[in-house]
């Protein structure tokens, strides 16, 4: 009796909980049904606060774009192939077609080749090079070319924009046109490279990349992902050791040495007319008293070249070179940086560390020495 009491009772227990979460959802139904705006208002708040939603399609349509304008540069001396590396075509005027590549890709041969994508091969012409800028123009007839590249912007770009580049690593034939993919990792980085030394003489200002760059991609495409190249890819400034950190020349600054490079024109650049070594270096292996001296950093001038612009602004053997135009100047690579942002016939302040005290000299840089 009291047994069928209990589960009797149990059973209406059950019954009101079930009722009881009907009309509960049937409340909040019609609550958002006649109210919707406050709980809707709030939502959408949240979601604009992150606005983080991302749709990735690949970039097969940018590559595509690009791809037939990039070719391998084959770089020959005395009849054997010495190197390869990659370039694109960037232009065609006038029944010629225009590649750039980098300096140091064709710089030791006597004879430049390129092959398409479609495997066929063309000797080209060597228009103009130049070692500081690492860039190098080569022509051939417009219609041996498949395709021109699309200039782009790297002002315009943003640091975390999805780039790629393509171009023939690990000096064979066999992975060119590959395609690695990253993003613009960093803008107006300093990098010390080596031009005709085997120390680093020279800064430049490029781009960063996590993109893979590996031997033989050189003077290939850095491209956004509209397809557009917006800067030349260059081992050269690469670490050993270092991974996730390539770097590529702006397209800008490319394509102004360009310009006079594929007329055969020089390109003249100021100099100061000194011999100099990193201060450092001079205390280690040549001048231990200037150790001695307080200052800790600059570039030590060990000769003068008779009139020159140093000789004619006052800079005299002894003298430590400290700012150039009021920026701190560690080394012979920081100092050849600012020197090369004049140009011929410019006036350049100098502050030399001379006899215990900074002197400020103004050069006006009207002769190019050689």
């Amino acid at each position: 009796m009291n047994e069928k009491q209990y589960n009797g009772n149990d059973g209406k227990i059950w019954l009101v909980g079930i009722v009881m979460f009907f009309l509960g959802a049937l409340g909040l139904y019609l609550l958002l049904y006649f109210f919707p705006e406050p709980f809707v208002k709030t939502i959408t708040e949240q979601v604009e606060t992150k606005n983080v939603t991302v749709t990735d399609y690949g970039i097969a349509d940018a590559v595509e774009k690009i791809y037939d304008a990039v070719l391998v540069v084959k770089t020959y001396k005395s009849k054997q192939l010495y190197a390869t590396g990659t370039g694109f075509v960037y232009k065609k005027e006038n029944g010629k077609a225009y590649i750039l590549t980098n300096n140091h890709v064709i710089d030791s041969g006597d004879a430049i080749f390129v092959e398409f994508t479609d495997g066929h091969t063309v000797e080209t012409k060597v228009e103009g090079k130049d070692v500081y800028s690492d860039t190098a123009v080569l022509s051939l007839e417009e219609s041996s070319v498949l395709d021109v590249a699309d200039m782009g912007s790297s002002e315009n770009a943003r640091v975390g924009d999805t780039v790629f580049t393509v171009g023939a690593p690990i000096n064979s034939d066999t992975y060119s046109g590959t395609v690695t993919r990253g993003i613009l990792s960093g803008k107006n980085r300093l990098v010390s490279v080596s031009t005709t030394s085997s120390r680093n003489d020279m800064m430049m200002s490029v781009l960063q990349t996590d993109a893979a760059i590996n031997s033989g991609n050189s003077g290939g495409p850095l491209v956004n992902a509209n397809g557009e190249v917006i800067g030349i890819t260059s081992l050269k400034l690469a670490s050993t050791g270092v991974e996730g950190m390539g770097f590529a020349i702006p397209i800008e600054t490319a394509l102004k040495y360009a310009e006079k490079e594929e007329k055969g024109e020089a390109i003249n650049r100021p100099q100061l007319g000194v011999s100099m070594r990193n201060l450092a270096e001079a205390i280690y292996y040549h001048y231990p008293m200037l150790n001695s001296l307080d200052v800790d950093s600059g570039v030590y001038v060990e000769s003068v070249t008779a009139d020159s612009p140093a000789q004619e602004g006052g800079i005299k053997t002894g003298d430590i070179i400290i700012k150039i135009d009021d920026k701190d100047v560690d080394d012979v690579a920081y100092l050849r940086y600012l020197l090369f942002n004049h140009s011929v016939g410019d006036t350049m302040k100098v502050t030399v560390y001379r006899d215990g005290k900074n002197v400020d000299l103004t050069l006006t840089l009207n002769k190019k020495i050689s």
